[in-house]
């Protein structure tokens, strides 16, 4: 029998144990790499996914691959870690990863056939929870931020068919939570209050859901734009030797236009 091997994957394989063996180096010989917890790692590796958010934003794909490096050190050391404590090793942590993919994908690995991605998401969810997950919302991390979370909370329900049919009624459900607020307002009940203006952010992000738009990109997008735009006029204002002081809210106004102006150019 002949065997073709890839050597693209030999190759793979080669540069990961060369990585390896630079990580288990720098744990026994550096005097920081030393101290490492996954407690103290914890803060860092958030820092590093949000560094690789970042340049996923601005499509910057040499910069993507140096934070994808620097989040995949981090999950090494969690690994190594680990082994160190007699839990887990880099190979179990492989080997699960891999025997969970191919449960979860019985229309690749199974007779299962599936049509769509939104099946795929639906009998994804349906294996997570026959695997042990105790509700459909459990996998939902506690500490996702609150824009996130509300997402996926919202894209998990709508698997088991708890969701709206026609976008038109997401729209109504905003107006009605706005009119809530505003109802909210009158009794001066600030608990009351900003529970209803909770209502209307959930409301309007399973409006963006339905309109196939991320809202936290959509809101990171248009803080960006607020943000060069303000930089701008700043510039503008530096540029002819005034003062914040000097201006009044008219005055600012003004700048303003001016940069939306130029931006249209």
């Amino acid at each position: 029998m002949v065997i073709f091997v890839d050597m693209k994957h030999v190759k793979k394989l080669d540069s990961l144990d060369k990585l390896l063996e630079v990580v288990y180096e720098l744990r026994q010989e550096c005097p920081w790499d030393k101290e490492q917890t996954w407690e103290s790692l914890r803060n860092l590796s958030i820092e590093e996914l949000y560094e690789l958010v970042d340049a996923i934003d601005q499509n910057d794909a040499d910069e993507l691959e140096t934070e994808a490096g620097d989040v995949l050190l981090h999950i090494l050391f969690y690994a190594m870690i680990a082994e160190e404590k007699g839990l887990f090793d880099m190979a179990t942590l492989m080997d699960k990863l891999r025997k969970k993919l191919i449960v979860r994908h019985p229309h690749i690995y199974g007779d299962i056939k599936l049509s769509d991605s939104t099946d795929v998401l639906k009998n994804w969810e349906k294996i997570k929870l026959k695997s042990g997950k105790k509700t459909l919302l459990s996998g939902v991390p506690q500490s996702l931020p609150a824009m996130v979370k509300a997402f996926r909370i919202q894209q998990k329900v709508s698997t088991v068919g708890f969701d709206w049919v026609d976008v038109k009624d997401v729209l109504d459900k905003v107006k009605e939570e706005i009119t809530e607020f505003e109802e909210a307002k009158a009794k001066q009940n600030h608990f009351e209050i900003e529970s209803e203006f909770g209502d209307i952010l959930f409301s309007l992000i399973n409006y963006a859901r339905f309109n196939n738009i991320d809202p936290e990109q959509a809101l990171a997008k248009t803080n960006a734009k607020f943000i060069n735009r303000f930089n701008g006029m700043e510039q503008l204002i530096i540029a002819e030797n005034k003062e914040w002081s000097e201006l009044s809210l008219p005055d600012l106004n003004t700048y303003w236009e001016k940069i939306k102006q130029q931006e249209n150019v």
